[in-house]
């Protein structure tokens, strides 16, 4: 098989306006919409947490129009919103169920990444392509088209299962600490945990995404060496 071609130049002013637009309306929007909606105003978190819902959706609509595809960064924020919402709903609501079900946020969401390797394509190869592109038709297109090398197909299959893992146990962790630790401390120390897990798997993330990248480098390489020296010995 030919070697991967070359990923294209980003195109600066689109990855920009994109980013604006995903951050905007999945994260600061809903946030906003939530604390001002459940601080200011007196609504329920379940309340708060459908309406702050419809920012992920604006962004699915307006990168459709935009780009004529469905955004998988803004269906996948949706559906923690919806979990999130679901949640709230089951059980009593005191604060240590309150924090025991914020755990169960994320290890629902670890699971998710778990089952998607049962399905087509796993889920980091969508997160991949929001992060990895800038949205534009060439460099979506050259993302798609590196599923048919399996070194690439591997990568993404392993860093799916690594966030799938890692966020179930960051949930089991937490939710046996939330029976542990007082509720004024997992106060302060949930969000550390749930952000230090996302620092780390960033970071791991980018390493061995490179890491493959120059191994899959190497090998090609090593194959175009030995093609070469095969196909002088038989001129000789």
């Amino acid at each position: 098989m030919s070697a991967p071609p070359a990923r294209p130049a980003r195109s600066g002013g689109s990855s920009a306006i994109g980013w604006v637009l995903t951050i905007g309306l999945n994260v600061v929007a809903p946030i906003i919409t939530y604390n001002t909606l459940t601080q200011d105003h007196g609504w329920s978190e379940f309340s708060a947490l459908l309406l702050s819902g419809a920012w992920p959706v604006l962004d699915t609509a307006v990168m459709a129009a935009w780009r004529r595809k469905i955004d998988e960064f803004a269906m996948v924020t949706l559906v923690f919103l919806v979990i999130t919402a679901v949640v709230s709903l089951v059980g009593p609501h005191t604060a240590r169920a309150l924090l025991v079900k914020d755990s169960a946020v994320t290890g629902l969401f670890g699971l998710l990444c778990l089952g998607t390797l049962l399905a087509p394509r796993p889920l980091m190869f969508y997160f991949g392509r929001k992060f990895a592109t800038d949205g534009t038709p060439g460099s979506t297109a050259w993302w798609n088209g590196m599923w048919q090398y399996e070194g690439f197909r591997s990568t993404m299959r392993t860093m799916t299962l690594v966030w799938g893992l890692a966020y179930v146990a960051e949930a089991l962790v937490r939710v046996a600490l939330a029976y542990v630790l007082s509720t004024r401390t997992m106060v302060t120390l949930s969000p550390v945990m749930i952000y230090s897990v996302l620092g780390v798997l960033g970071v791991w993330t980018a390493w061995f995404g490179k890491r493959r990248a120059a191994e899959g480098a190497r090998r090609q390489a090593e194959a175009e060496a030995e093609a070469a020296a095969a196909s002088g010995a038989a001129t000789a």
